[in-house]
């Protein structure tokens, strides 16, 4: 692995100036390296960070690749950390033409990575330097303690994806576009709303107020603000310091709950363990929002290698004859599936779709209401506003919210979108897809339910002891994955140092005549893993 040729670098260096020209916006330092083909599949399984922990699963996932591409080797082009600064790797042999493609493609991730508000506890972290001093201290944990750091590293990642990601984020006060002290935010967030239950009137007379102060009193506006709310509400202090207080004591899930909580954890002999935990839950917390805008990140990228590449088409003589050569690649890469999901494909186009709709004006109320189809498509308004919107919706959404809020029935209509299914022809012995649904509610909860969801787990603390740890799982629909549920519940209860109980619920399926239907009964039960280790379940 090497640096970027200078010919190369000079291509990306022009590429970030007709990048920043059109309002993308990333830092000025970044790092090219060239890779072989084979060799950038070593840092795929890595999350694309080359200095992270060493850990068997990751050996074995290298080698599953790398048999993948014995049998059919391929091509996959770039990958991109989000770090500071921004490190990517690129083939050893790629063309001039293709390397300009590729640069805008990054380029779109690394805007996306600094200026997405789910990444914002990333922006000032070097994450590879902070991954390479966690690799020495597992390393020294290692030699001192030998395999049983490979235990509590794959008792921790069984639940790396239990993190409170968004309560994380959200304590990011500093961060703020707002820049609202956490006082203020629990005046406004929960006290007046929650504690209160105050009027929407009343609510709005108390933000009218605080803005006047602000306008008026400046950086004091919070001491004149909070001495009017004193006199209304006298209580108001007593009540944000027990706020505080429970804030404090109460940890967002269930990792930081058996660092702080476990007893076995935190005896003197075992707060190595501690160490690995806090590597491995800052390791899971670092990538939760890449899991969260994959499609949004994938298709904010390809817009703008497309959007910048054509471009360069145009008024480039060195990128002439090779139309043909980007047409076949980017189809590739953004082309729809007919059955399954290609996120570069779904996130183009959305983007593309809520462009045009706010150049339009459509993205309105008066908008909605039309409800004639050849009324809604002659609808032009002419506001220009495109793409200041794509940029504010880069900065404050994530998949879900770009799902839920954009995709509608013009959407599904526009790129013919259905929601596949199957079943099995016994008679013919073939597996057998038929269109199951056209509507756009149907296709938006066929893309939600493709995202990220990992379960919401919590403690009863009044069923817990120092002995139990009774776990509750908030049943939405889905039921957990079965087979892992037994080595799980055995990590949590090797951490807390002591028996684990989860209460959750099982899925039942019954086929009937018709071999696209079946009953479904749901039942209540509880996993038990004793100290023994020895696991059972009882339908409650």
């Amino acid at each position: 692995m090497e640096l970027i040729s200078q010919h190369v670098k000079r291509i990306m260096e022009n590429c970030k100036v007709r990048a920043r020209a059109v309002g993308l916006k990333f830092d000025n330092e970044t790092l090219e390296y060239i890779v072989t083909n084979r060799d950038l599949i070593n840092l795929m399984p890595k999350h694309m960070v080359p200095t992270i922990y060493d850990y068997w699963v990751h050996d074995v996932e290298v080698l599953r690749e790398r048999g993948k591409y014995e049998l059919s080797p391929g091509n996959p082009y770039e990958s991109v950390i989000n770090t500071r600064p921004a490190i990517s790797f690129y083939n050893d042999n790629n063309p001039d033409w293709l390397n300009t493609m590729i640069f805008y493609h990054v380029l779109g991730h690394i805007d996306f990575f600094q200026n997405n508000f789910l990444f914002k506890h990333t922006w000032f972290d070097d994450f590879a330097e902070q991954a390479a001093k966690d690799k020495e201290v597992i390393e020294k944990h290692r030699a001192q303690h030998g395999r049983w750091v490979d235990y509590v590293i794959e008792f921790s990642r069984n639940i790396d994806n239990l993190v409170s990601f968004y309560k994380t984020a959200c304590s990011f006060d500093e961060l703020s576009p707002l820049d609202t002290s956490e006082k203020v935010s629990y005046y406004f967030d929960i006290f007046l709303q929650d504690v209160k239950t105050e009027s929407i009137s009343e609510y709005l007379n108390e933000l009218d107020r605080y803005n006047a102060d602000l306008k008026i009193h400046g950086s004091h506006a919070d001491e004149v603000f909070f001495a009017g709310v004193l006199a209304k509400h006298s209580e108001f202090n007593q009540v944000y310091a027990k706020f505080q207080e429970n804030k404090k004591k109460k940890p967002s899930d269930l990792f930081e709950y058996l660092i702080e909580n476990s007893a076995y954890l935190n005896r003197i002999e075992n707060e190595w363990m501690l160490d690995v935990m806090h590597i491995v839950r800052n390791t899971s917390m670092y990538f939760q929002p890449q899991i969260r805008t994959k499609i949004f990140n994938e298709g904010w990228a390809s817009y703008w290698h497309e959007t910048l590449f054509l471009q360069d088409l145009l008024h480039n003589p060195q990128l002439k004859g090779n139309e043909t050569n980007y047409a076949v690649i980017n189809a590739g890469v953004t082309s729809l599936s007919r059955v399954g999901l290609n996120p570069y494909a779904i996130g183009l186009r959305l983007i593309k779709y809520i462009e045009d709709m706010a150049d339009k004006g459509k993205i309105s109320h008066d908008f909605q209401k039309i409800q004639d189809r050849s009324a809604r498509a002659k609808y032009d308004m002419h506001t220009g506003k495109g793409r200041e919107f794509i940029f504010q919706a880069r900065e404050f959404m994530d998949d879900f919210n770009l799902i839920n809020t954009f995709v509608d029935q013009d959407f599904c209509d526009m790129h013919d979108l259905f929601v596949a299914a199957s079943y099995i022809d016994e008679e013919r012995g073939t597996e057998v897809f038929y269109v199951k649904s056209r509507k756009a509610k149907d296709y938006k909860q066929m893309l939600i339910d493709n995202l990220y969801h990992p379960p919401k787990i919590t403690i009863d603390q009044q069923k817990s002891s120092s002995h139990n740890l009774y776990l509750v799982h908030s049943f939405e629909g889905r039921q957990l994955v079965q087979e892992y549920i037994p080595n799980t519940m055995m990590g949590i209860g090797f951490l807390w140092g002591g028996s684990v109980q989860l209460e959750t619920h099982e899925i039942h399926s019954e086929p009937t005549d018709d071999p696209k239907k079946k009953d479904t009964m749901v039942n209540k039960v509880v996993h038990t893993m004793s100290d023994e280790r020895v696991y059972s379940k009882k339908v409650i």
